[in-house]
Parts: structure tokens; C-alpha cells; sequence
């Protein structure tokens, strides 16, 4: 994480100075201790529920990131089949992959059963066609929509009425009707909500849900909880307390476990929880633009690197790391984009010049994985801080990657 010190801005003990120096800028840094802090931490905190952890590779599928999580103890989750092959690369076993389809084919979902990953299906369609491939000869999880708007958000919250996520629990009758004609297998039950979760009640409540449910499914294994846990932007954030989350999914499962007579496991996918604030996009300052009612400071990157602002009006703090001691102004940074691509509004930063360097925090989940080659612009490279050592996990773009593909005919 970044912090100062009489040295000035460092990455855990690494010179974000020195970072720009050896690897330039734009320019990913991932703080690989305070990944790991963060996954211990919901180890930790559902250790009595029998828990899995399954990273959510969409927040940042880089090779080395899910090594090291690998490394310490996660499983995965991917959405799909070229993230699931990603993990298998990595190395892990295709019984710690769940494969949680969207709006994809048989045939997606077909090549996933080939190879070995756990099945979530989140609508009736794809069920059918499941099942009578399958019948009850590979199990498959089923994706429910609760119908509960979590976080506040409609464009992040994925359980609410509108959502296309997740089977509408509405629809039932006709899930236990297709069980029944196929003989599916259901093994697991999964619910996720969407991100921004800080409310404990909410999550209690979805996971009563699922837990009423299971009643109803005598084979499954597992629950699903999906992920979603808040994490802090700007001082003040309120967070998801994981621990008293933690404390009563316990009691729920012994609950379950005494009155039906079945242990079932958790799994969890969390995604921005773990790797979120151990990310930071280091940007230079191309110019300062002062305009009669307000300055912009125009950076070298913009939303073909970060499009979260322009997307869910998030928000990142951003520091002047050039200039510690300088007095406050006010300014609105924006990337070198042809669009609007506005990644800050109406910030106090000490005093901003032309070729300081700007770190925008919490950047690690859907940073680069949503980055784009938009304007024909180069995508960042990627650094991992691991053991004290900057390494270089990913090279930035050169032309020969945007040309990459395309096909020149004659003309």
C-alpha cells in the first residue's frame, strides 16, 4: 500500500520514484503483501465454516496474481472458458475452479465439464439443455436470484429483480421441475448480490435464504455465497465487517448441520476485497490546463486504463506523490483520451505541475483487466511488489500488439 515516508512515497519499502524510473509510466503496481493480508484475513475470519476461498479472476487475471494466491491457500472463480483455462495454467486443479457461466452457450459449458470444473448454470435455458445432455452423470451448481438489491447501486448489484443474473427464485417450480425430468445432480447452491456489501443484515439475510433452500436440495454439498465485501475508497468508507459476518454464518451452518443432519461447505468469491487496495496506477502529468472556472490536469492515461469512474461513477483517491509539502489547490484530473474520461472531480491535491507523478489508489481490481487499446493508446505495463522486490509481471504494449490480429488486404 502506498504510504510516506522522510524518503518520501514508497510501495511497501520500493521508491515509487524509483518504480517510475525503472518500469516508466503509465504504469500497474500490486503490493503482494497486502493481497496476501487480505485473503488470510477471510480465512481467518469464516475459518469456522469450513470455508473456500475462490478469487474472482475478473478483478485482475494476471498470471502472477493468482499464483501467488494459489501460493496461499485460494481457489478460483472464473466466468469464463479462457479464465479457466488461465488458472489451469497457473496450476490449479480443475475441482478448485468454479465456472460460473453468464449468458453463454452449451458449447462453453460443455468444454468446461471436459474439463473437470465445477458447473454453476444461472438460467433455465442453459439447465434444460444441461440436463438433458448430462442427466445426473456430472452435478452442476445452481446461480439464484434472491431478488434483493444489495449495495445500493443497480449497475453493480447483481441479485435485485432487474438484474440478468441468477435464476429468479420466483421461478422454482420450473428448476425442481427439470430436476426431476432429468435427474440433474445439484450440488451447490450459489447467490451473489453484487459488490459494495457493508451491511452485515443484508448478507444475513440472502444467506438465511440460501440455507432455506437447501432443505429442498438433499444432495447439495456447498454454499455459494458469491463475494461483493466493501472495501474502503476514502477515509470514512465504512467496510464489510468480515469477522461478525463470519460469527453468524457459523451459527447458521451448525443450525443446518443439527436439523437436517447435513455439513455443508462455504465458498466465497471475492474479488476487489483481495486485491483491490493493494493496487495502484501510477500516472505522469502531461499538462495543467487552467481554465477561467476551473483546472484540469491532463494525465497519460485515462479510461482505456481505468474506466471504473466513467463506469460506476467510482471513486479513487488520487495523490500528488511529486509534490508531499505543496499547498492545496483544487483540480479535476482527466486522461489523454478523445472522450470524456474524467478520473477525479473537484480534488484537493498539493499543487500540481506539469511532469509530477500521480498515483490513484485502490486500483487493483478491474483496473487492468478492463483496460483497453482505445485511441490506439498502449496498455500499462504491470509491476508485482513481492518479498520487498519490484518485479515486472506484465510488459507494456508496443505497436506489434495493437497490430496483433488484424488482416491487411489489399485495397
Amino acid at each position: 500500500m502506498l504510504h510516506i515516508t522522510s524518503e518520501g512515497f514508497k510501495i511497501q519499502d520500493v521508491s515509487v520514484n524509483n518504480l517510475v524510473h525503472q518500469f516508466g509510466t503509465p504504469l500497474y503496481v500490486y503490493d503482494g503483501k497486502k493481497i496476501i493480508e487480505q485473503l488470510k484475513k477471510l480465512q481467518t475470519a469464516f475459518a469456522g465454516c469450513d470455508v473456500k476461498v475462490k478469487f474472482a479472476a475478473k478483478a485482475l487475471t494476471n498470471i502472477s496474481i493468482l499464483k501467488l494466491l494459489k501460493k496461499n491457500g485460494s481457489g478460483i472463480d472464473v466466468v469464463s472458458i479462457n479464465e479457466a483455462k488461465l488458472a489451469l495454467k497457473v496450476g490449479f486443479v480443475p475441482s478448485e475452479i468454479m465456472f460460473t457461466s453468464n449468458c453463454i452457450d452449451l458449447v462453453e459449458v460443455s468444454e468446461g465439464v471436459q474439463l473437470g470444473l465445477n458447473i454453476n448454470l444461472d438460467n433455465l435455458s442453459i439447465l434444460e439443455q444441461y440436463g438433458k445432455k448430462y442427466g445426473n452423470n456430472y452435478p452442476c451448481c445452481l446461480r439464484l436470484n434472491p431478488s434483493i438489491l444489495a449495495g445500493g447501486n443497480y449497475k453493480i448489484s447483481t441479485g435485485h429483480k432487474l438484474s440478468k443474473f441468477g435464476i429468479p427464485i420466483e421461478q422454482l417450480t420450473q428448476i425442481n421441475e427439470l430436476i426431476l425430468r432429468y435427474k440433474i445432480d445439484i450440488n451447490g447452491l450459489h447467490i451473489h448480490t453484487g459488490s459494495e456489501i457493508s451491511d452485515t443484515e443484508v448478507f444475513i439475510k440472502m444467506a438465511t435464504i440460501l440455507f432455506d433452500w437447501a432443505k429442498d436440495f438433499p444432495h447439495v454439498k456447498f454454499l455459494d455465497f458469491g463475494g461483493g465485501f466493501k472495501v474502503a475508497y476514502k477515509a470514512g468508507d465504512k467496510e464489510t465487517n468480515v469477522n461478525e459476518i463470519g460469527s453468524h454464518l457459523e451459527k447458521l451452518f451448525e443450525a443446518f448441520e443439527k436439523s437436517t443432519g447435513r455439513k455443508l461447505q462455504m465458498w466465497i468469491e471475492p474479488g476487489k476485497f483481495l486485491v483491490s487496495d493493494a493496487g495502484s496506477l501510477l500516472t505522469k502529468v502531461n499538462t495543467v490546463k487552467k481554465n477561467p472556472t476551473i483546472t484540469f490536469v491532463g494525465v497519460n492515461t485515462g479510461l482505456n486504463h481505468l474506466i471504473r469512474p466513467m463506469m460506476y461513477d467510482a471513486y479513487h483517491e488520487i495523490v500528488n506523490v511529486s509534490n508531499p509539502e505543496g499547498n492545496e489547490h483544487v483540480y479535476t484530473i482527466v486522461g489523454n483520451i478523445c472522450e470524456t474520461d474524467t478520473l477525479g472531480s473537484d480534488r484537493k491535491l498539493t499543487e500540481v505541475r506539469e511532469g509530477d507523478i500521480l498515483v490513484i489508489k485502490n486500483a487493483g481490481a478491474y483496473g487492468y483487466s478492463m483496460a483497453s487499446n482505445y485511441n490506439s493508446r498502449f496498455r500499462p505495463a504491470e509491476v508485482l511488489i513481492y518479498n520487498g522486490k519490484a518485479q515486472l509481471i506484465r510488459e507494456r504494449d508496443t505497436l506489434e500488439d495493437i497490430l496483433r490480429g488484424q488482416v491487411e488486404v489489399e485495397i
